[in-house]
């Protein structure tokens, strides 16, 4: 998925920034740390000789002027003045061991004498004294011959003689944590860039999407341009969209055929009445004087009656199917003595119309499970439905075959047929058909229930129901029950 793969390598980045970051700061600790212990001075004799560089250049150049006493002020002062600009103290002695020049007493006595072999240190180590500071002694080789001619003895403070290396600061992990810092910050601002653009924006316009549908506008299709995650989220929500303007839609038409199935059932139901009372106030009045015109009459409101309960009892099923409480209890029993008094009253109301009725040959004898009183009203609504589609000299035929583990029950009629615009919402409920002229009388008398009662009766009993329909052929109902 694109964001499950974009946020793992993001992630991956910043744990990676992190990690350089932490790892140059702990390398910069490490270095300043070590260099903090390393910072304890040295003490080394090349630190004091660039000290007194200076003077011994001058000790050399005019040691012969101190040794004879001659012309020497001015070298005397010199060298003073320098022993005082460095803050030191300068001894020259000759070797013999007579002090020739004294910093702190430029004009010596020339009888004053070092012992040399106490006097005179060389190293560090042997000419730190007991205060903070160092005794040191060079010689002073004459420039002319090479040779040696005394020696400057240097008292140094311990700050002149120490050496302290240069601390290095690690530049390459200061600039590899600054790099990994501004690269984590770029990954930061990309990832709140990349949120408010691609996942905040969206799920606004998804909000918008959401209040549009809650008052009633299904038609603003919700549109994202990228194949992600969120995508996916509003190729979802725009099918649930458009299910839920079906919905509407079909809700709205359901509500269209409820009213229309109460007006038409109230005319339906108003004629026969009307012609029931009728005809039972004209008995009530003696019009009829004789036994078999009472009868009559009696024949006619029998058929009224019979057609209102026909309507009532399709009202009732259909209520009882959308509480979901219409009562199919199948039970086991063999097929061929149920459907032989099922069919039996069948014949000679089919042949009252002029239609020739074909009975099965043989009905097979199994084992089903049945509710003949439901199995009965489905068959009554199959050939109600197949004389609206037929006329005089027309036929309905019922075959029962066994097919593998199933009982087969084909409907058949030599009708107009049902139309093909018509076919793919035959089981729906209030769906009444159109027909032809000569059939429109058949077709305004009903409800719209039957097909659809049937439907829902032979699923309740675990079986199927199909049809083939071919335009002036006439109609094929196929029934499937399983058997036990």
């Amino acid at each position: 998925m694109y964001w499950s793969r974009w946020f793992k390598a993001w992630f991956a980045s910043a744990v990676i920034c992190i990690i350089i970051f932490i790892a140059s700061g702990a390398w910069i600790i490490y270095t300043l740390a070590h260099q903090e212990q390393d910072a304890q001075p040295s003490y080394v004799v090349n630190q004091a000789r660039v000290q007194v560089s200076e003077l011994m250049y001058l000790l050399e150049e005019h040691h012969e002027e101190l040794e004879q006493a001659i012309d020497s002020s001015v070298i005397r002062e010199e060298l003073r003045a320098w022993s005082q600009q460095q803050n030191l103290s300068l001894l020259y002695a000759g070797l013999d061991g007579t002090v020739l020049f004294h910093s702190a007493n430029p004009l010596p006595s020339g009888k004053d004498k070092l012992n040399l072999k106490h006097e005179l240190h060389y190293d560090v180590y042997s000419a730190r004294t007991d205060g903070n500071a160092f005794r040191l002694a060079f010689p002073v080789i004459d420039p002319d011959s090479g040779r040696q001619a005394g020696n400057a003895i240097f008292t140094l403070s311990a700050s002149d003689v120490a050496y302290r290396q240069a601390s290095s600061f690690p530049v390459t992990a200061t600039v590899l944590m600054a790099a990994s810092l501004l690269f984590l910050l770029l990954l930061l601002l990309q990832l709140r860039n990349k949120v408010n653009r691609n996942l905040l924006q969206p799920i606004n316009q998804l909000k918008d999407h959401s209040e549009a549908i809650l008052k009633g506008n299904y038609e603003q299709k919700a549109e994202h341009t990228r194949q992600d995650e969120i995508g996916e989220l509003y190729a979802v929500f725009d099918q649930m969209r458009g299910e839920i303007m079906e919905l509407s839609l079909q809700r709205e038409a359901q509500d269209t055929a409820q009213k229309e199935l109460i007006t038409n059932i109230s005319h339906d139901l108003k004629t026969p009445l009307t012609a029931v009372k009728a005809y039972i106030d004209a008995i009530q009045d003696g019009v009829c004087p004789d036994l078999p015109s009472v009868m009559e009459y009696m024949n006619i409101i029998q058929t009224q009656t019979n057609k209102m309960a026909g309507l009532v009892e399709d009202l009732l099923v259909h209520a009882l199917r959308d509480l979901g409480q219409i009562s199919v209890n199948p039970v086991e029993c063999y097929s061929r003595e149920i459907f032989e008094n099922i069919l039996k009253p069948m014949g000679p109301y089919i042949r009252t119309s002029g239609v020739e009725f074909i009975e099965p040959s043989e009905i097979p004898n199994v084992l089903i499970r049945i509710d003949p009183v439901r199995m009965e009203q489905l068959l009554s609504n199959l050939i109600a439905n197949a004389l609206k589609h037929t006329s005089a000299n027309d036929s309905i035929r019922i075959e029962i075959s066994r097919q593998h583990n199933q009982l087969q029950l084909t409907i058949s009629d030599t009708g107009e047929g049902i139309l093909e615009q018509d076919m793919p919402f035959i089981f729906e409920r209030y769906f009444q058909g159109r027909a032809p002229s000569q059939y429109a009388k058949g077709f305004t008398e009903g409800t719209g229930l039957g097909l659809s009662i049937c439907k829902h009766i032979i699923e309740a009993h675990q079986g199927s129901i199909s049809f083939k329909s071919l335009k002036h052929q006439g109609t094929e109902f196929y029934l499937t029950l399983p058997l036990c």
